[in-house]
């Protein structure tokens, strides 16, 4: 049984999370359900596909990891998707979501989700259909799919130059990858933010940038918060600096 994954913007409360890990259970997955992430950017595909890009380079092969950012569920125009990459299959909605897994590695084949279960919420995907569809994966055993060689986000750039996403600190993850930038700081909200090594470079209270353990240049502050303290969020673009 292949270990599950989950990385959805459903928050840590409410009803959505336990209720997706209850159709998993049903479905008949016994290994580990791990949430890699339950507060990706809220209604935003685009931010989430570079966070989970970061992300999954952790994820060991042979994973199955069920995607929900999905704004667009319900619509007649947004395909349920599954896409083998590397090893490891990812289950969600063709909104562009896990088009930046799929940029990493030649290793790539997609389908098209014709599988149906009898009852389907028209606002609950994750739990009423990419649930089971997961469990199915997680057991060796492929659902009624057709194989598809377009998805949305194909387009999409390498990196993006604006945060992605705001941690429970306050740290804001950018969409820049830090090997591909090894000594630039940024400018961000109308700062310059220098480039450290670690926190204790910078004195209490003072903003830094630096190449966080996803990978991504991220902005901070020593002992504070960025987000409230250089007024950023979800979004706001960044320079980098020669």
């Amino acid at each position: 049984m292949s270990i599950v994954y989950t990385y959805t913007d459903f928050g840590a409360h409410g009803p959505y999370l336990a209720q997706m890990h209850t159709a998993l259970l049903l479905g008949g997955v016994d290994s580990p359900v791990l949430h890699l992430l339950n507060d990706a950017p809220a209604c935003n595909p685009y931010a989430s596909a570079y966070l989970l890009a970061a992300l999954f380079t952790h994820i060991p092969q042979g994973s199955v990891l069920l995607g929900v950012v999905d704004p667009g569920v319900g619509s007649p125009y947004r395909r349920p998707l599954c896409m083998q990459v590397g090893g490891r299959w990812l289950v969600g909605p063709d909104n562009g979501l896990f088009s930046r897994v799929a940029a990493s590695t030649p290793d790539v084949r997609a389908f098209e989700i014709l599988w149906r279960p009898e009852r389907l919420s028209r606002s609950f995907h994750g739990r009423d259909l990419f649930a089971p569809v997961v469990a199915m994966l997680a057991k060796g055993v492929i659902p009624n799919v057709r194989e598809i060689d377009e998805w949305v986000g194909r387009e999409w750039s390498d990196e993006v130059a604006e945060v992605i996403y705001l941690d429970h600190y306050g740290n804001a993850f950018t969409g820049l990858k830090a090997a591909a930038h090894p000594k630039q700081g940024l400018a961000i909200a109308g700062q310059c933010i220098m480039r450290a090594e670690t926190f204790s470079d910078t004195p209490v209270g003072t903003p830094l940038c630096y190449g966080n353990a996803c990978g991504l240049l991220e902005i901070a502050v020593n002992q504070g918060r960025a987000d409230t303290q250089l007024g950023v969020s979800i979004g706001t673009s960044v320079t980098l600096l020669d």
